[in-house]
C-alpha cells in the first residue's frame, strides 16, 4: 500500500513539474497599459506669485472692445484665484468703465492662459490699466515678447 501511495506521490509531483515548466515558458500576456497619472497639482503660492503677459491686444467689436491677453504663471507654485481688472479712463484721469476676468482653477506653474475682457464703447475713453491680483496675496508683472 505504501509503494503506491509513494508512487502516486511521484506521479503527482512531476505532473506539477512538468506543468510549472511550461507555464513558465509561456509567453504571458502583455500587461494592460497603466493609466495616466494624474498631473500633480502644485501648492498655492503665498504673497507674491509671478506672471508672464504678452502686450494685451483691444479690438473694437460692435459695440464693445474685447482685449485678449496671454498669461503665464512663472512662480514654482500655483497662482490661486487669479484676477484680471481693465480699468479705462477719460482725459482728466476719470474712471469711465472696465471689465473683470477670473480664472476659477489654481493657475499651474508654466501653464499658459488666454484673459479675455470685453468692455462696453464709451466716447470718454482715453486710456486703459491693467491690475492683476491673486487670493494670496500680489503679483508681479513681467511684459514677455511671446509665449
Amino acid at each position: 500500500m505504501n509503494r503506491h501511495m509513494h508512487s502516486l506521490l511521484v506521479l503527482t509531483g512531476a505532473i506539477l513539474l512538468v506543468t510549472g515548466a511550461a507555464s513558465a515558458q509561456a509567453p504571458k500576456p502583455a500587461a494592460p497599459a497603466a493609466a495616466a497619472a494624474p498631473a500633480r497639482l502644485a501648492p498655492p503660492v503665498r504673497g507674491q506669485a509671478e506672471i508672464g503677459y504678452t502686450k494685451p491686444v483691444s479690438k473694437r467689436t460692435g459695440s464693445n472692445i474685447v482685449t485678449t491677453i496671454k498669461v503665464k504663471n512663472l512662480s514654482l507654485g500655483s497662482i490661486a484665484g487669479l484676477k484680471v481688472d481693465e480699468f479705462w479712463y477719460d482725459k482728466g484721469g476719470d474712471p469711465v468703465t472696465g471689465d473683470t476676468f477670473r480664472y476659477r482653477k489654481p493657475l499651474q506653474p508654466q501653464e499658459v492662459i488666454t484673459v479675455t475682457l470685453t468692455t462696453p464703447v464709451n466716447p470718454k475713453m482715453d486710456r486703459n490699466q491693467y491690475k492683476f491680483e491673486h487670493l494670496n496675496g500680489t503679483i508681479k508683472t513681467t511684459l514677455l515678447p511671446k509665449l
